[in-house]
Parts: structure tokens; sequence; C-alpha cells
């Protein structure tokens, strides 16, 4: 029997695309979304649908800053899921790390 290989395996991550993106915006907040796009592996259009559902949740708010825009992060958001929904984002973040 073969032995497998990171290469067969599906690719799988301990965390979403939205906390991809939430770490990218707390270590840049003036990151243009198309780096972060580039820097998590996906489409421009889907950073930029995960950052407006970010700030519907009130994680996120977005400020014009003459053309570009600057983030800002809710710290003190709590998680979604009820296993964690006593830790809040800000904690994720801070472990994480810049």
């Amino acid at each position: 029997m073969a032995t497998k290989t990171l290469a067969d395996s599906p690719m799988w991550s301990y965390l979403t695309n939205h906390a991809f993106v939430l770490l990218c915006l707390f270590r840049n907040p003036d990151v243009r979304l198309r780096e972060v796009a580039l820097t998590v592996g996906v489409t421009e259009r889907a950073v930029q649908r995960i950052v407006s559902e970010l700030e519907a949740d009130g994680v996120l708010t977005r400020t014009r800053v003459g053309r570009r825009n600057t983030y800002t992060i809710a710290m003190d958001s709590p998680f979604r899921c009820g296993l964690v929904k006593d830790r809040t984002v800000g904690e994720l973040l801070q472990f994480l790390g810049k």
C-alpha cells in the first residue's frame, strides 16, 4: 500500500477565508483588497464579498481615506460558533499575531 503525501490530500485549512481576510486587514489596515486576494489565494471578488459580510455583521468598518480604504476591526466581536462564543475576534487575531 502506497503512503499518502500532502499532494495526494485535498486542500483544507483550520481557518476559514474570513479569518484569513481579517488577519490580513489586522496586519495592514490600509492594504488593497487585490493584495489580500493574492495573499489568501482567492479572487478579489471573494474578498469583497467577505469584507461586505464582515461589515454587515459589525466585525469590520471600512473608512474612505482619499482614494483608498482603511479597515478597522471590532476586536471585541464575539465568535459566531457556540463552541467558542465566549471568545472574541481580537483574541484570535492577537494569537495569530502580526
